[in-house]
């Protein structure tokens, strides 16, 4: 999962704004794209909006795309503020302090010297989060180091570099070999020869293993991640620093054409891209940036085949499911739960607290999909997809229903499967947890009281339909960025 970036940008603080991460901020999706968002540490803010029961304040602001805790990027400007120019000198001075400490071009230098070294002078320092050349070796004395770096660690740098953990701004948490390998396997069964990889580092040390142990695989990747320290291990075609919130290159054009000649190699015939966005993840931005990369991909077909959809398989929690349709209709959820090395509850096996809530959204078709029989998923010949063993198919639903990967049971009172522990109250007139509050706050909608939906995704509300245009908009070849 990718992380969020960590630089810390100061005096942009409004104290009376709230955070992001409440319920009672939405994201406003801007409906002229003409219009430049200031600029953070982290590229382009975004706006935001406060909101109490289905009602928008009337002042909107704009802040951080990447962190939602305000200690380390706690950039703010109300939407209809005019910076003096002393301001924005000082913006920018923060801007260019929160930068990595090393262009990209010494990052690729420093590595060839790197590999150049004898083992016994490759050094990494923990404490700095850095390979070290003899040169540094004096004002890193006193810090914790690994020596004797050899070439197969410096293949997999996500077993050197510690994880970042802050939850709110790093949530940095890394695919289990099992969900690795098998997502590996799986894009070469289907005939896939690149992956584009948006926050999963994981993922692309496998595929790069995978390629230098094999001759006969044609598999590659290039890596997308914020996470800046993995430019230390990876030469410029295979890695750029990114923010999956905002489309942001930070090393500028020649990234984005890095990624554009990716996309595009064999007129964008045999990519496939995955991404596995940080949980707390406004889904909005994501997906109109996922927009933008479908965008650039189409750039390079014929007008034959303009119709067709780039492949996604996009790794999140199922109780997005919802949110991640409305903005791609086409897409359906695997039942394949996809686990982590560094997560104390989404482990696989006895090691996890609970079974994992995350999935794989894919356009591609679930019948051409096979799931791994050895650990329990089963094809249903009714839904023609692969299921988990405990998701049976429901003849009134007609449909394998659960989403959690337990048995769940049909209500004939609400027309629909619902999670086991779930009883029907007639007061409420819905079912829900046994011991809930009736009288409580409910679920659903503020704006038509509808239970199926939130206010952000309502059919009344005049911004989803601004919204709805605007990831048409994206639909179309992006367009190129300016020097």
């Amino acid at each position: 999962m990718a992380a969020p970036g960590d630089a810390p940008c100061s005096g942009e603080a409004e104290p009376s704004a709230g955070g992001r991460g409440s319920s009672g901020v939405e994201v406003v999706l801007l409906s002229d794209p003409a219009v430049p968002a200031p600029l953070c540490p982290h590229g382009p803010t975004l706006l935001f909006v406060k909101v109490s029961q289905g009602k928008e304040e009337a002042r909107r602001f704009y802040a951080c795309s990447a962190c939602r805790d305000r200690k380390d990027c706690n950039f703010f400007q109300w939407e209809d503020e005019k910076p003096s120019g002393a301001r924005l000198t000082a913006r920018e001075s923060r801007n260019q302090r929160g930068r990595p400490p090393l262009s990209r071009m010494q990052c690729v230098e420093r590595y060839l010297r790197f590999i150049q070294l004898p083992l016994t002078q490759r050094k990494f320092c923990q404490s700095c989060q850095r390979l070290l050349l003899p040169d540094d070796w004096g004002e890193h004395r006193e810090h914790q180091l690994v020596g004797d770096v050899s070439v197969s660690q410096l293949r997999r740098p996500s077993q050197l570099l510690y994880p970042l953990e802050n939850k709110k701004t790093n949530a940095q948490y890394l695919f289990a070999d099992r969900t690795c390998q098998f997502l590996v396997g799986l894009v070469s069964t289907l005939g896939f020869r690149r992956v584009l990889c948006v926050g999963t580092p994981r993922l692309h040390e496998l595929i790069g293993l995978t390629a230098s142990g094999d001759k006969k695989s044609t598999l590659k990747s290039l890596l997308l991640d914020i996470d800046f320290r993995y430019s230390q291990f990876y030469m410029e075609d295979s890695f750029c620093h990114y923010n999956m919130f905002n489309h942001h290159f930070f090393d500028g054009k020649p990234a984005l054409e890095v990624c554009r000649a990716f996309l595009q190699e064999d007129k964008g015939e045999g990519v496939i891209m995955v991404t596995d966005p940080p949980f707390g993840g406004l889904v909005e931005p994501l997906a109109v940036t996922f927009k933008k990369l479908i965008g650039m991909w189409k750039e390079g077909q014929s007008q034959d085949d303009s119709h067709q959809e780039m492949p996604i398989f996009w790794i999140f929690p199922y109780f997005f499911e919802a949110r991640i349709c409305q903005f791609f209709p086409s897409f359906c959820m695997l039942d394949y739960q996809v686990d982590y090395d560094n997560h104390a509850l989404y482990k696989h096996g006895k090691t996890g607290r609970k079974q994992s809530p995350v999935r794989i959204f894919t356009n591609i078709p679930p019948n051409k999909i096979p799931l791994p029989t050895e650990e329990g998923y089963r094809f249903c010949p009714l839904c023609q997809r692969y299921v988990s063993l405990e998701n049976q198919h429901c003849e009134h639903c007609n449909s394998c229903t659960s989403k959690d990967g337990r048995k769940w049971k049909h209500c004939f009172l609400c027309k629909k499967c619902v999670k086991p522990s779930w009883i029907h109250c007639s007061f409420c007139n819905r079912c829900a947890v046994a011991h809930h509050s009736c009288d409580g706050p409910k679920d659903g909608c503020f704006i038509c009281g509808e239970r199926d939906h939130k206010r952000s995704s309502c059919p009344n509300i005049s911004t989803l339909r601004k919204a709805s245009k605007l990831v048409e908009f994206f639909y179309l070849p992006t367009q190129r960025l300016e020097n």
